[in-house]
């Protein structure tokens, strides 16, 4: 999840106060500023697109600002949360996912409006059930409706927005995170660990819970950190570099840190920041409360009195598309469905093309491929290839590899294969 950085004149205050362990190093506020200003655009990018949380929460926890903007987006994302808390009442639509009920939650809770009080009630009361929802499905299922990734940050919104969480939920999730449920494909998925951390704290911090449970979230924080350090990679990263932005949130706000942990994975951020892989707004916001020495338990205590209005952007205006000198590339991609058999398609597109670009291209030029999609705040993603969907019942999914079976972890619209790559979609089962 990307902010601004103040200018010269504001970062030289800085010089002068005690560096934390997570904190970035001086002399990337240049750097920093860049990722602030793209995020701050994406605000601006299709007006019929609904407003993001995340972005917007992302811009909050932020040392600076483009108060206008600000207002303007959280106008758009006051209408989001009309649509989702009427349409449920009503009945009319799928009820939205605990994950964007939480980050609508923790969103509306930096905002400092108080004339959006009225709204936060309504997505309390419909957060508290669909958490009930998930514990139960937990007890008949052994598992949340939606994942353990949702459930810890449905309990992190409400812990951050001040509400008691109902201390069965809460055992559901100490009970997933004693028994190593946060993993995926036998590996421990980094950013669950992160966000059920981050919850763990908020509540173990809290004084509207007995000293038991405080101690029982103590033991949680801890295993939580130490899975995280264990996640640490020879390049930085924490588990990827897309799960570093809020494994580093998690350790920024221990009241003890790994200094070395810290360092190593601030810095891989910044390479990667430099080398553009955060480009999805979603992935910049994330990272955004790091580049500010922040974490989302800080959304519990914004201060709007003293906030700076000194962030500025440019007219929009349509960049020319860099002419790629006619390369193409050639990208073998290899269908494997449920009955093992396995189909491939050689696609030439040009250089620089995103995996959705060569799925469409598959789909245009091959009569027996075609695939579906399906929008998130990530990006879209796989939901269907040649007829076969994937499976919220069944828990399967389709899996996007890069051959021989290393799993991608940028979405379809994210990823840019290079020329000769072999890319597998794999239809996969979760792990209960």
């Amino acid at each position: 999840m990307a902010l601004w950085w103040p200018v010269w004149a504001i970062m030289s205050q800085f010089l002068f106060v005690p560096v934390h362990l997570c904190d970035i190093p001086s002399g990337n506020s240049r750097l920093i500023e860049s990722v602030n200003l793209k995020l701050l655009r994406a605000t601006l990018d299709d007006v019929s697109k609904e407003a993001n949380p995340s972005v917007y929460l992302g811009l909050r926890l932020s040392r600076d600002h483009n108060l206008r903007l600000e207002t303007r987006y959280l106008k758009k994302l006051k209408n989001n949360v009309e649509t989702i808390t009427s349409s449920s009442q009503k009945g009319t639509s799928e009820k939205p996912s605990t994950g964007i009920l939480a980050l609508h939650l923790m969103a509306l809770t930096s905002a400092c409006d108080n004339l959006g009080a009225q709204q936060r009630k309504k997505i309390i009361a419909q957060l508290t059930l669909e958490l009930k929802e998930e514990k139960k499905n937990i007890v008949t299922n052994n598992r949340p409706k939606s994942n353990y990734f949702q459930y810890s940050l449905g309990i992190l919104a409400l812990c951050v927005a001040k509400k008691k969480v109902d201390v069965h939920i809460i055992n559901k999730l100490l009970n997933a995170e004693k028994d190593k449920k946060f993993v995926h494909a036998e590996t421990t998925t980094v950013d669950t660990e992160a966000v059920a951390g981050m919850a763990f704290m908020c509540l173990k911090r809290s004084d509207l819970y007995t000293t038991e449970l405080r101690g029982q979230l103590s033991t949680a924080v801890e295993s939580v950190k130490q899975k995280i350090l264990d996640s640490q990679n020879t390049d930085g990263s924490l588990g990827n570099i897309y799960s570093t932005g809020l494994a580093v949130q998690f350790l920024s706000a221990l009241e003890t840190k790994d200094a070395q942990t810290c360092s190593k994975a601030t810095e891989a951020l910044l390479e990667a920041i430099k080398q553009g892989k955060f480009s999805n707004p979603m992935m910049m916001s994330q990272i955004m409360p790091v580049l500010h020495g922040k974490s989302y338990l800080d959304v519990a205590n914004v201060d709007c009195t003293l906030e700076s209005d000194n962030l500025f952007i440019s007219p929009v205006s349509v960049l020319p598309e860099l002419p790629n000198g006619g390369v193409s590339i050639n990208v073998q991609l290899v269908v494997e469905g449920p009955s093992g058999q396995s189909i491939t398609h050689d696609i030439h597109v040009p250089s620089q093309s995103s995996l959705l670009d060569i799925l469409e291209t598959a789909q245009k030029q091959n009569s027996n491929f075609r695939y579906e999609k399906m929008d998130s705040l990530y990006g879209p993603y796989l939901t269907s290839v040649n007829g076969v969907k994937s499976s919220t019942a069944a828990s399967t999914y389709w899996q996007l590899l890069k051959d021989p079976n290393i799993s991608l972890v940028e979405g379809i619209a994210d990823y840019k294969p290079g020329d000769g790559e072999r890319i597998i979609l794999r239809l996969s089962k979760c792990r209960k």
